[in-house]
């Protein structure tokens, strides 16, 4: 594997990263919250993203293209997954009520948990390993596989924790109750509307 090559996929890797999904918003949820806990998703995605290059290495991912099932039933548990976060975060911010003067904290255990599963459980990651991994390998190994994965979870990383630190600073400095709330409200909206999008596609596939 060259030079070329590894930059050739990390350069894809990064137009991948910078495209708005589910994962940059469950980030910019927890970075509401803080910078600790944005960054805490933001590695949580990346290492999400070596599960799929695990699965890719080991030939499984291939069922997801040829099992129409296979697929539904991870679309399934993604949606319900991204729709449990947006009402679990909305219910949150209702129990906090209006005299919360901030927003409601989240550890970094649990952003961590939340990028992890977030991006373990898209099957189009999956689906980008398996049609993209092989046209930069002349043979798919693990160790290549592997290798490919860890420049995708390295980009990842660097954008979206950038991402998480500028959305922390950028909150930070609008640090009103009313703004944060809304601000908390619309991306825990956006998050189970995003589960609700990804279970009505699963339906109708």
């Amino acid at each position: 594997m060259t030079t070329a090559t590894l930059l050739s996929f990390a350069g894809l890797c990064l137009l991948l990263a910078l495209m708005p999904g589910p994962d940059s918003f469950l980030v910019l949820r927890y970075s509401i919250g803080g910078t600790r806990p944005g960054v805490a998703a933001a590695v949580g995605v990346s290492i999400g993203s070596l599960f799929w290059a695990v699965v890719v290495a080991l030939g499984v991912a291939a069922l997801l293209e040829q099992s129409a099932s296979a697929y539904r039933v991870v679309k399934i548990a993604g949606g319900l997954y991204l729709l449990y976060l947006g009402v679990r975060a909305l219910l949150r911010r209702r129990a906090a009520g209006p005299a919360a003067t901030g927003p409601v904290a989240a550890s970094t255990g649990s952003a961590f948990g939340a990028g992890v599963l977030s991006c373990a459980l898209n099957p189009k990651m999956g689906l980008f390993y398996l049609a993209v991994v092989p046209q930069f390998l002349d043979q798919v190994t693990f160790g290549s596989a592997m290798t490919l994965g860890a420049v995708e979870a390295v980009v990842a990383l660097v954008v979206m924790g950038a991402f998480a630190v500028a959305a922390s600073r950028l909150v930070a400095l609008l640090r009103r109750p009313k703004v944060t709330e809304r601000l908390e409200t619309v991306s825990a909206g956006i998050l189970a509307a995003l589960g609700v999008g990804t279970l009505a596609s699963a339906g109708g596939s």
